[in-house]
Order: C-alpha cells, then structure tokens, then sequence
C-alpha cells in the first residue's frame, strides 16, 4: 500500500508539470553568502535553502524535516531534545550536538571558539529562512570541513500566537512580534515546550526569550542588538540493543549488573543560555563600508549521567569585523573584502559521582580555554553578468590551555599548527536559467572541547586536527520556467579522521584515526506551485531531492585490524526526500512527505547495519480570515505508517547499545493566530 500510494504521487508530478504560474524563479531565489547577496543559479557555493514552505513541514519541537529535505544535510534525533546536524557526513565525530558545522543566528554566531554548537537552544518557528553550505567555505566562515548553517529570523512585521497540542502530552506555545518603528525594527519572540515523549526517561520542557533591535541611525550605518536566553531540559533514555528494542521500544536503558539504568540516575541534560551582541554595518565611502560584531554567551550545563555529574560553566566571547570594497566597470564587477574573527572560550568542569540524579562525592575538577580565529580575505569578480569567479584564503590559528584542579593539579597548553585554507569557485551562466559551477577548497576541523575533555573526564592531548580537500562540479537548470534541477558531485579526502569511541561504562572518548574518501551525488528537483484553474484541486507543487554516497575508510588500522576499504560509520548510502504540497478547494492545503532512508553502517568493523527506513509525514492546513486577522489551522500525523524505524544510532556503542527508538504513529494539532 506505501509503495502504491508513492508510486502514485509520483505519477501525478509528470502530470500536472505541464501547467505554471507567475511565481518567482526558482533559480532566482538570492541568498545572503555572508552580507553578498547573489541569485542562486550564479553562486559559487554548493548551497541549499530551507524555505518557508519547509520550514511549515516541522512540528513544534524540531526541524528535522525541513533540514533533511535538503540534498546532502541530515538531522538525527537520538532522543527528544538531542539533536545532531550532519553535512556530507559530518556527524561521525558527534554522539550527540553539533559539530564541525558552524552556526550563525542573523549577524551573530552561535558556535563556540572550539565548533561545538548548541543547536537544540533554537526553538524552531523563531527561525524564518536557513542557507546550508556543504563543505569547507574557510574564506568565509573558517575552519571547518563539514558546512555552515545561516539562520534568519524575521524581516517583517508580524504579530502571531501559536497554540499547539499532541501525542505523548505535547504542548506548544509561542508569540511573534516584530514590527518597524522609525529607524528601529523590533522584534520579540516567546516560546514554551513541553513533551513526555515516546520513551521512558525522555520528556522535555523548553523556555525561550528572543529580542532583536535593528537601529537604521543613518543614511550609511545599522546597528543592531540581539539578545537571546534559552533553558532547555530533557532526560535522556539512552541506547538499546536490539534484542532490548525488540522487547520494548519504549523503555529506557536498563541497569546491569554493574550499572543502574538511565530512569534510576535521572539521566539528562539541563542547560541554560544567555547569548548577547551587537553589530554595526557603516558605509565608509563610495564602494568601502565595514562590519563589526563583538558578542558574548554563557552557558550553565548539568548532565546526570549513568556514572557521573557533569556540571559544566561556559563563556564564550567573540569578534567578527571586515572591511568590504566593491567597484563597477562597464562589463566587470568586483567586491573585496578583508577581514577577522577569533574567539575565546573558557570552560569550567566539575564531575561527581550520580546520585540518582544529585551530586555525590567529587570525581574530577578540571578547566579548559580554547582561542581560535581565522584572518581571511576574498575576491569576487562578476564579468557581464556570465561568469562569476570566488577566490578566498583564510589563516586558520587554534590552541588550548588546561588545568587539572582536583584530585591532581597540573597545567599545560597545546597549540594547533596554523593552516592556510584556499578556496575557488566558479560559475557559468550559459544561458538564462541555466549555470555550470565548479569548486576546490581546504578544509580544517580542529578537535571541539568536548574531544579534548570528553565524557571519560580525561584530557585527549593527541587529538589533532582533521583536514582535506574537497572538489566539486554542479549544474542548475530551469525547464520551462516551471520546473527547477540541480545536480552536483563532490570528492572530499580527509585525513587525520577523528572517530568516536566507547568504553564499557559507555563514556565516550576520541580519535584520530586514518583517512576518509568521500564522494557523493547530490540532486534536488522542485517545481513552482501550479495554478490547476480548478476549484477541487487548486494548486500543487512538487520537490524530489536526495544523495548517492560512496563513503570510505582509507589507512583505518586499529590495534591489528585493518578497516581500510570499510563504509563510513552512520552514513547512509542513499537517501531519498520528496514533499507534495496541494491545495483543494483553493484553501485546504495537504502537505505529504516522505523520507527513505538505506542501511547505515553502525561499527567501524561494519559488523552491525540497521535496517533501511521509509517515514511519511502528512500535514492539513486551513486558513481562516477575518476582517483584520487570520487564523491558520493545522493537524499533522507523524509517522503516517506507524513504521518502527530509529532517528538516531549510536555508533561504536559499547555493548551493542546503538539504538535509540523513534515514535511510532503520532499527532500534532494546532493554531496560528495572526493579527
């Protein structure tokens, strides 16, 4: 029956793709490239854009589906509240958060100077656009050999409530408010969350406060001043085997006979944070303006854990400031610009023994500062409108100090080798509509906090960082000026891989292990949506996106066994993303996604695979309008086919314990208010 009504769905796109209407061009759509906006089919950058037709697919706790409708990105839910965000199978070194991708909230970064991102501090519908770059963009964002995410918030004035309620006694609740007075743009958002959850020892509760102020002071200069507070708490049920997920998916990681389970320790992750910057954009002269951004963050996290008490006390400070020159001639246009970012990050790291969720006896006291930063430098030429060139260089610096307080004391400091990291982009325009790009870059991931002083509590002073180059060719093509496709294949080599590892109290630990060969295809195909003339179904609109990977372990020996030649670990082979978007009777909109899935590779040794997967999601919207208001109902069911599937493995468990149950069929219901 799921295969039918697929096939189905399918057919219909070659149907209707016949007919158009006077939306925009796809390949028109301009992204941000960092303060450079530039339509899409003329970018350099391997670049996705999660839109607001996507970001409408997400329950209220989550934007897992608009993220993985992107070719090349992919979202994993370990447990609710536990996220992680992969690019071109980045997640690798990451059990849980974000890593090796950097993160930025409007002008402001939400990474910290050593890469770690706390992503699950966002509360979703804050979030108004996001632009993916897949792979290292070093001349713009720095070290990183993963991607970049650029979130946007609103730009216009909107007053609206969001109600919601479902499965598991979900409840959302969140107020928009942004609106234009003089020279200053407001906006302020509110939003509370609450789960039980699926599984036992996994309920969350979420409270955020976001203010923005844009200030036009002049003809030539902006400031603006964000101020962000999040306090996020969820328990954590932990990993299964799978003859435990068998007996019951719903239940949490049982004790041993050596140690007590995760609803026993209360196990969890409780983190406050605070998040406040400004930024200033001046126009200097005739073609030269600067941009400066100084910033700071503190985060107060607790994680009750099967064998310990972590408390953890962050502060992070940043600095982000360039100068930007552009000059016109008759068919040639350029734009330079030259610039720093650095931060500084200390960290203090306090252990005791889990008392069923309380501190007990002290285990180990320690500090960390991590100071990194990256001076770059680039180049835009544009020549009549055809061929668009991006050459970019940054020098990437990182190093950290450490102090082991208790029950030893020593200090010590490690300094990273500086790294020059080159990249070049060009794109073709043969014909309106239709470009041809390619790319070569370096990338550099230097090791986050959290390898350096993982969970086993001990500092990892062989960690050194990952670095590559990747290559890559694409092709964008509008048909007809209805239907949108992109193709692109990528060939990134890594060496120094850093790997997760397990020991048998389950404490993660790091490292450094071979080289990667990674190549991929990535495709998208969207239509616009079409007007049908037709009062039962009104309009549709299709998108079909997904990834072919060819992920290998290269030089892999551990101990006396050689994985050389192995697929990499957690990363899916293929997968496959569609949404069909219709609407009947010129107001009833349907949304019908789906999201296939291959086996995935679950040990270094590919000893252990899961299963492939296909989850469908369905969505029913129903605007309602008043003389000065509307209101928009919605009703989604997750999990359409109440399949039994897992969102988030795993790997290298110790124990066997990869598997972490996601939900089977549940429902979603709710309002937006606007006035």
């Amino acid at each position: 029956m799921k295969k039918l009504s697929f096939l189905f769905l399918l057919s219909s796109v070659f149907y209707f793709s016949q007919k158009s209407d006077s939306v925009a061009l796809i390949s028109e759509v301009k992204i941000d490239a960092y303060k450079k906006p530039v339509s899409f089919i003329a970018s350099t950058k391997s670049v996705s854009v999660v839109s607001e037709n996507l970001l409408s697919q997400n329950p209220p706790d989550r934007l897992l589906e608009s993220v993985n409708q992107i070719a090349g990105a992919r979202m994993e839910e370990r447990s609710p509240g536990s996220y992680r965000i992969a690019v071109r199978g980045s997640s690798l070194r990451s059990p849980f958060g974000v890593r090796n991708v950097k993160v930025y909230l409007d002008d402001f970064i939400l990474s910290d100077a050593s890469g770690n991102t706390y992503f699950n501090q966002i509360s979703p519908d804050l979030i108004h656009k996001i632009e993916i770059y897949k792979g290292p963009e070093s001349g713009d964002f720095g070290a990183v050999t993963g991607g970049t995410l650029l979130l946007q918030t609103k730009n216009a004035d909107d007053l609206s409530l969001n109600l919601s309620s479902g499965s598991y006694g979900t409840f959302n609740e969140s107020i928009n408010y942004s609106k234009q007075f003089g020279k200053h743009f407001f906006h302020v958002y509110q939003n509370y969350y609450r789960t039980d959850s699926y599984r036992e020892q996994s309920a969350v509760e979420r409270k955020q406060i976001f203010i923005k102020d844009n200030f036009k002071y002049s003809d030539k200069g902006e400031l603006k001043a964000m101020l962000l507070f999040s306090d996020l708490d969820y328990e954590t049920p932990g990993g299964l085997t799978l003859a435990q997920m068998d007996a019951n998916r719903k239940q949490a990681r049982p004790a041993t006979a050596t140690l007590p389970g995760a609803k026993e320790q209360n196990a969890g992750i409780r983190n406050k944070m605070v998040l406040a910057g400004l930024s200033n954009q001046y126009q200097l002269t005739n073609g030269l303006s600067h941009f400066v951004l100084v910033q700071g963050s503190y985060v107060d996290f607790e994680n009750p854990f099967i064998t310990n008490f972590e408390n953890r006390f962050e502060s992070n400070y940043a600095l982000r400031t360039h100068l930007n020159y552009e000059k016109n001639w008759d068919r040639v246009s350029a734009e330079w610009r030259l610039g720093y970012e650095g931060a500084t990050n200390p960290i203090f790291i306090k252990n005791f023994d889990n008392n069923r969720g309380t501190e007990g006896n002290p285990q180990n006291f320690d500090k960390l500062r991590n100071n990194s930063g990256f001076y770059f430098l680039s180049q835009k030429l544009n020549f009549n409108e055809r061929l668009f060139t991006d050459i970019s260089i940054s020098l990437n610096s990182n190093a950290y100090k450490w102090e082991k307080i208790f029950p030893t004391s020593e200090t010590g400091n490690v300094k990273f080798k500086n790294q020059w990291l080159p990249n070049f982009g060009m794109t073709y325009v043969l014909d309106k509509g239709f470009s041809v790009r390619g790319k070569i870059g370096k990338g550099n991931s230097a090791p986050t906090n959290e390898e350096i002083r993982s969970s086993n509590q001990e500092f990892n002073f062989n960690l050194v960082p990952e670095y590559g180059w990747n290559k890559e060719i694409g092709v964008r093509k509008q048909f007809g000026n209805t239907v949108f496709l992109e193709l692109n294949y990528f060939d990134f080599r890594m060496k120094d891989a850093i790997v997760r590892r397990q020991n048998e109290a389950g404490q993660e630990y790091f490292v450094n292990q071979g080289n990667t060969v990674q190549k991929g295809w990535e495709f998208l195909l969207e239509s616009k949506r079409f007007d049908l003339k037709n009062n039962v179904l009104s309009h549709f609109k299709f998108r079909f996106s997904g990834s072919i990977y060819d992920f290998k372990f290269k030089n892999y020996v551990q101990g006396t066994t050689d994985f050389s030649g192995n697929a990499l670990t957690g990363v899916p082979k293929t997968t496959i993303n569609s949404l069909l978007n219709f609407t009947f009777f010129k107001k009833l909109a349907v949304d019908y996604s789906q999201f296939l899935t291959s086996k995935i590779p679950l040990t270094d040794a590919n000893s252990v695979w899961s299963e492939p997967s296909l989850v469908s999601n369905i969505q029913f919207r129903y605007p309602i309008k008043f003389e000065k208001s509307r209101l928009d109902l919605f009703f989604q069911i997750q999990n359409l086919y109440n399949e039994e599937y897992v969102l988030g493995f795993d790997i290298n468990a110790f124990g066997n314990r990869f598997y972490n149950p996601s939900a089977k069929r549940n429902f979603v219901v709710g309002a937006t208010i606007q006035l």
